[in-house]
């Protein structure tokens, strides 16, 4: 017999994941806007400098094409995330022990198909090869447990007031 094609079954969209470059600032800047109120989204000009100061702590992950999740934040001498870093290229220092994370970031349409997961699992790869400490991120109240599977430790309440709202800090130790 003939073999018939099974056209009930979707071939697995194609997925990479890379480290942004500054040809993907347009792209990046919409896809923050469609995720975070305005008090709380980057601005082009925030992701452009983060671009340019920290591409190797700028990873992405692209579906057929399209940006559907970025993470990134630079590496700091500092241990504890503060509200300045988010407008201040001067806390960026490749000498830091710690990798900050400034945003994970899923379109809508893309969240729940561990995305973000895959994604974190890159970025705490990279910045354990590269030898830091650890990594450091704030997050709502709701995105706790998120985070704890990938073994990162809630350390309270954090003194951010970025968009007016309530931020923990976590923190994963190498």
């Amino acid at each position: 017999g003939t073999c018939q094609p099974n056209l009930g079954i979707k071939l697995m969209d194609k997925e990479i994941i890379r480290t942004a470059t500054i040809a993907d600032l347009d792209e990046i800047t919409s896809l923050e806007a469609a995720c975070f109120p305005e008090t709380e989204a980057a601005s082009r000009e925030a992701f452009k400098w983060r671009l340019q100061s920290y591409p190797r702590h700028f990873w992405l992950l692209e579906k057929d094409g399209k940006i559907v999740s970025f993470i990134n934040g630079p590496v700091t001498v500092e241990a504890n995330l503060m509200d300045e870093m988010y407008d201040d290229p001067g806390f960026c220092n490749e000498e830091g022990q710690w990798q900050m994370t400034f945003g994970v970031v899923t379109h809508p349409s893309y969240q729940h198909q561990g995305i973000a997961s895959r994604l974190m699992k890159t970025f705490l790869e990279h910045a354990k090869q590269e030898g830091r400490k650890g990594v450091v991120l704030t997050c709502k109240e709701a995105k706790i447990s998120f985070y704890e599977q990938f073994g990162f430790k809630d350390e309270g309440l954090s003194p951010s007031v970025h968009g007016g709202v309530p931020w923990n800090q976590m923190r994963q130790v190498f």
